[in-house]
């Protein structure tokens, strides 16, 4: 999981596809290779990641869109269209670099050259229209287009279990960012109409459907990211990593929250400490919240799925203490209308956006209703989107 995303390079485009091939008929040489990487949305199963829980991803219609051909040096050439911005470099001598966006693509490069992969120097450019900043994981999505990408040119014949750990060591190791490996594994990994029940210890996963034609998936963006994210998601982790610690001194079978029980939580950490308590109380229920979400899913419960994304927001305000008060406000709203089956916030917290399930037919009012409140309420425009869920990474034809 990524608390912020870092993607400058990246910016809503409202023809992503076709402003790559216009680009590539006049600057290159060669035909490209197209390929189309999505951003992902999570539906629950927020804060598990990192504590060997389960998390349920779907890749999503917004996507990076890449076209790459091979050049006979070892030169490498980016284009960031939506910025007009390029970079040069070569497979010799990588580096970070100062404009920041070309590190997505050159730790990917970094990586297959660590693993021993061959390739040679390269040309891409790429475009996209995943909303910057909402959480959606655009900066995954590059690392995902750019790994798809070379596998298929360069015939690497890598897998795609290989491919989600392999983006996610270039965000960790050269980019810089701690993030996890749903976001990489989701927008390769994703398949439309089903959500990726994912394992995050082990890395098994099922797809479970996610077929409802009356319903759609709305995103509500605060516009907002308080300056408490980083901090508090490091300190996040440390109480959960004290609670095990607790628990352990007791049962030294236990090395995650994923093992821990409530009662091993009221006989151990509960006397000890208050509020790490609570943490770890958010993570073991949200936990088990999620297997029974899965269950709703599979029996066609979609109200008992919402009521859950319910209870999940209030876990994460009130044990976890990762919302704010504007995420509460979208949250509470979403709670009173009568087309809204299910909402909550999404991401690491202190901002972003919320994600709800609405009746179809609601989608228009409810979105109105929330983007004048929220202006009465904050002074702050709000921005919505409406998504689907769709296949992961793929060649365009």
């Amino acid at each position: 999981m990524q608390l912020q995303d870092i993607e400058p390079a990246i910016r809503e485009s409202s023809r992503p596809a076709a402003a790559l091939q216009a680009f590539c008929e006049t600057h290159f040489d060669a035909a490209p290779l197209v390929v189309q990487a999505a951003g992902r949305i999570n539906l629950i199963g927020e804060h598990t990641d990192y504590n060997n829980g389960f998390v349920l991803p779907a890749a999503i219609d917004k996507a990076i869109y890449l076209g790459i051909i091979k050049r006979n040096d070892r030169q490498l050439r980016f284009h960031a269209l939506d910025l007009d911005d390029h970079y040069t470099g070569s497979l010799d001598s990588l580096a970070s670099s100062p404009q920041h966006w070309p590190d997505y693509l050159l730790g990917v490069v970094q990586q297959l050259q660590q693993k021993g992969y061959p390739i040679q120097g390269f040309e891409c450019a790429f475009g996209g229209n995943i909303p910057q900043g909402a959480g959606l994981s655009s900066s995954a999505a590059l690392e995902c287009a750019v790994l798809f990408a070379l596998n298929q040119l360069f015939e690497l014949n890598l897998s795609k279990i290989e491919m989600a750990r392999l983006a996610q060591a270039a965000e960790n190791n050269f980019v810089g960012v701690r993030c996890g490996i749903m976001d990489q594994f989701a927008s390769i990994f994703g398949k439309r109409q089903h959500l990726i029940k994912l394992d995050c210890g082990s890395l098994e996963h099922e797809y479970i459907p996610f077929r409802f034609d009356d319903v759609k998936l709305v995103l509500l963006d605060t516009q907002v990211k308080h300056s408490l994210a980083s901090s508090e998601y490091n300190t996040r982790r440390a109480e959960c990593e004290q609670g095990v610690q607790l628990v352990s001194r007791h049962h030294p079978d236990v090395s995650s929250l994923r093992q821990v029980t409530l009662d091993m939580l009221d006989a151990y950490v509960k006397p000890v400490n208050a509020v790490t308590y609570n943490r770890c109380r958010y993570v073991v229920e949200e936990i088990q919240r999620l297997q029974d979400a899965c269950t709703d899913l599979i029996n066609d419960d979609l109200s008992a799925f919402g009521q859950r994304m319910f209870t999940t927001h209030e876990g994460l305000d009130k044990l976890y203490n990762v919302s704010c008060a504007e995420l509460n406000w979208l949250a509470a709203m979403a709670s009173r209308e009568a087309g809204v089956l299910g909402a909550r916030m999404m991401g690491g917290g202190f901002g972003g956006c919320t994600i709800n399930i609405v009746k179809a037919d609601a989608v228009p009012g409810f979105i109105a209703k929330a983007g004048q409140g929220y202006q009465q309420q904050f002074n702050v425009p709000l921005k919505a989107y409406v998504t689907s869920i769709e296949d992961g990474c793929k060649v365009m034809a």
